[in-house]
């Protein structure tokens, strides 16, 4: 079978972007299953700490067992998503523990997320995970810069965070980072925003954001592996194309996806409302906005 890492370094070679779907809710496993299987595409199935701390994943085992059952590896692999060193409330996380618990009930690539730390910090932490990661012969995924939105309390205005280039993923920096901390991918910061997590504002429209494509393409240049942009949902679709043209091999889709299935829940009142509602979602992502449909080929084989 394929690798991960392989799939989306063709992605990267092909300029076709493999989304990656978040599950903060369980039986929204199966919807995006389905309509990846069916749209002849690929994706990666995610899960991040914070879905299952702070929405109904539950954990690392139940999206696992939940993903085993209708895994397709044509189609899908399972990809652990956001593991933070601090994370969104300022706290340690015992990363090493919950990546190695990750690997072995069987992920196929894991991220770590030490964008609150120093740029030496940061290193640190990913080449210890990198480390484990490959010593398990899979890839993992990094973070620098700041990818805003998953903080308590209101954000500056997002053209003026834009304008200015707050948060951005440091050119210098990334390139050292590159070279340093061992990372397969890295996660960067170029004009994209995470969606908000609160209870007060999770269920509120994420601001139109954009990228800087000729700042991502120097990132592009200087790391020299598939780049990733996280908080995939809400941003102008041409935006989207150009970033793939430019460096960008997996997007993250969280928001999306996560609101077509809790507002399906409260219209229909039942689960299969809801799935069908993630569904169609999902087959809207691939079809109509990145385009991606029946590219399956292209990157998996």
């Amino acid at each position: 079978m394929i690798k991960t890492g392989e799939i989306i370094s063709n992605a990267l070679e092909a300029k076709v972007v493999v989304p990656a779907f978040n599950i903060p809710h369980l039986p929204m496993v199966e919807p995006v299953i389905a309509a990846v299987t069916d749209a002849d595409s690929f994706a990666l199935v995610q899960v991040a700490r914070l879905e299952w701390e702070k929405f109904s994943a539950k954990s690392l085992k139940s999206v696992r067992d939940e993903f085993v059952k209708f895994d397709n590896p044509k189609n899908v692999r399972l990809h652990l998503d956001h593991v933070p060193v601090i994370d969104e409330d300022h706290l340690l996380v015992d990363y090493v523990a919950i990546v190695k618990e990750a690997i072995e009930l069987g992920y196929q690539s894991v991220m770590v997320d030490g964008s609150r730390l120093d740029l030496d910090k940061n290193i640190e932490a990913t080449a210890k995970v990198a480390k484990i990661a490959h010593e398990a012969g899979i890839v993992c995924e990094a973070e620098l810069g700041a990818v805003l939105g998953h903080e308590a309390g209101p954000m500056p205005p997002y053209e003026e965070m834009f304008v200015s280039g707050e948060g951005f993923t440091r050119i210098e920096e990334a390139k050292r980072f590159a070279e340093e901390s061992g990372c397969d991918w890295l996660s960067v910061a170029v004009g994209n925003i995470h969606g908000a997590i609160s209870e007060a504002t999770r269920d509120q429209k994420k601001p139109e954001a954009r990228i800087n494509v000729e700042y991502l393409a120097k990132l592009r240049d200087v790391t020299g592996i598939p780049l990733v942009l996280h908080g995939g949902s809400g941003i102008k679709q041409e935006s989207i194309l150009e970033s793939v043209k430019n460096g960008i091999a997996k997007i993250n889709v969280g928001t999306e996806i996560r609101q077509a299935y809790e507002q399906g829940l409260e219209k229909t009142g039942t689960v299969k409302g809801a799935q069908q509602a993630c569904y169609d979602r999902v087959m809207w992502v691939i079809k109509d906005f990145f385009l991606i449909e029946g590219t399956r080929k292209i990157v998996a084989e």
